[in-house]
């Protein structure tokens, strides 16, 4: 095992669900429970943020229409209706079907407007990728190349993402030095 590529044990955050930390570290709504605004100076500084939140809002919308049209198949599919049931289900089926499309729709131009929005930070960034890898991994936890490379690369720009904005805090809360003016009295602690 020494000589192998592959001995490296990653970080829980690499090998872990993925998406829960970045929405959770990103201005957004944990697995898509609950949408939070953000706030607007946060989108004035980088709009891919709020076509990114537009994207996570269509792919939920999208996850809602694939697993209401997966459980009317389950139930159609899986037992002998009586043919006014089976007519109705199948009725409600289509319908799913065609809602599911055009949520796919809308989400495939949510993604495509969000492709085409430039990041201006690193937050706007993380963004993309999180919307790249949701759309397109197979599963949260696939050890195909590349998903755990590029949940690295995430977690590893949400780090230096967040240890920036601590850095600037930090920065922004010190006291500012001020020499003495000449002839000025300091007070005595």
């Amino acid at each position: 095992m020494a000589d192998s590529d592959n001995s490296r044990t990653l970080s829980t955050v690499t090998r872990g669900d993925i998406l829960s930390f970045v929405a959770a570290s990103l201005p957004t709504i944990p697995h898509f429970t609950t949408t939070k605004a953000l706030p607007s100076d946060r989108c004035n500084d980088d709009p891919a943020l709020a076509v990114w939140q537009q994207w996570c809002s269509a792919w939920q919308h999208l996850s809602e229409s694939s697993l209401r049209q997966q459980q009317l198949e389950r139930a159609l599919f899986s037992a002998v209706l009586p043919p006014l049931e089976q007519a109705a289900g199948s009725r409600a089926y289509d319908d799913a079907l065609e809602a599911e499309d055009r949520a796919s729709v809308a989400e495939d131009e949510a993604a495509e407007a969000l492709w085409r929005t430039p990041a201006q930070s690193i937050t706007g960034a993380t963004a993309k990728l999180h919307a790249a890898i949701t759309k397109w991994q197979p599963s949260p936890t696939s050890e195909e190349d590349p998903w755990p490379q590029i949940r690295s690369v995430i977690a590893d720009l949400l780090k230096i993402d967040i240890a920036s904005v601590a850095s600037a805090r930090n920065r922004l809360s010190a006291p500012e030095f001020q020499p003495e003016s000449p002839g000025m009295v300091q007070p005595h602690a």
